[in-house]
């Protein structure tokens, strides 16, 4: 009987193809883990809760409708509502009603959701930095953000 490698290589991914694959789900798994405890410890905050007070963060007044964070978060719109639910159970995050549009709604970075995320970047900036910055020489990064930006355009229009 041949091994699920063997189905995998004959049904579409040579050996080389298959294992980038597996490291590519492995280390951002790992990653993702790693982020997580550190943010928590340090913070009390998850890694998709920092991620969500960094997009508000990055958007003008801080504010965006939750279609737009689901288009530049790092979870299902699922868990996008549940994860600004959270946060504004903290008080960092308000949800209001959208102006332009009364089914909408939008995430509104608060005071305490500034203070917050000042507080959480540097570590978790120096994480990023320690495990995936300096885990390359500066030609593998070049290269890895080259790879990674093509992916991200032909995976685009694809999120629903």
């Amino acid at each position: 009987m041949e091994g699920l490698n063997s189905y995998y290589v004959v049904m579409w991914l040579d050996q080389r193809e298959l294992t980038a694959w597996k490291q590519f789900l492995l280390t951002g798994a790992v990653l993702n883990r790693l982020l997580d405890q550190q943010l928590k410890q340090d913070s009390g905050l998850s890694h998709p809760q920092f991620e969500v007070l960094a997009r508000l963060a990055e958007a003008p007044e801080g504010r965006l409708r939750m279609t737009e964070l689901a288009g530049v978060a790092v979870t299902s719109k699922s868990g996008l509502t549940y994860q600004v639910g959270q946060l504004a159970k903290a008080g960092l995050v308000e949800r209001q009603g959208c102006p332009s549009d009364e089914r909408g709604i939008v995430a509104v970075l608060t005071e305490q959701g500034w203070q917050k995320l000042r507080e959480a970047a540097p570590g978790h900036a120096a994480l990023v930095r320690e495990l995936f910055v300096d885990g390359m020489s500066r030609e593998q990064f070049d290269a890895l953000a080259d790879g990674v930006a093509a992916l991200h355009e032909n995976l685009r229009d694809r999120v629903v």
